[in-house]
Order: structure tokens, then C-alpha cells, then sequence
């Protein structure tokens, strides 16, 4: 799996899943839990990975989307 967005933007990240999924690209979201056991306070961002076979594919789909790093 490869890291194709870092964000502490909730909205933001709901909006890569779902660009995500409308192109049928496989994403996994790392540190989902350790933001809910720091309080939500935004200090870890979360992390979509994909499979690095579909990287370039999903990179192009977010193409227009601000990066939170």
C-alpha cells in the first residue's frame, strides 16, 4: 500500500473516499483509530493508501484536491 493523501480535514478526507470509490479504486484509511483516541483534536492526520498497482490512477483522480501535507 502506498500513501496517496494526508489530511486532519474530515470533509476533505470524506471526499477522497468518495472520489475514490466512484472511480473503484481500492483505499485503505491508516490512523483512523488513533485519532479517535486522541480526542479528535486533529494532531494525527489521516492517511489513504492504495495499492501501489492503482497509485498513479488514484494520484489523477485527486489531481485538484489541496494537499493537507
Amino acid at each position: 500500500m502506498e500513501e496517496v493523501f494526508r489530511t486532519n480535514d474530515l470533509i476533505k478526507l470524506s471526499y477522497v473516499e468518495h472520489l475514490l470509490q466512484e472511480a473503484g479504486i481500492e483505499y485503505f484509511v491508516a490512523d483512523r483509530h488513533i485519532s479517535a483516541v486522541e480526542g479528535n483534536i486533529g494532531a494525527f492526520p489521516r492517511r489513504v493508501m492504495v495499492p501501489q498497482g492503482q497509485k498513479a490512477r488514484a494520484e489523477t483522480v485527486l489531481q485538484g484536491i489541496e494537499r493537507g501535507w
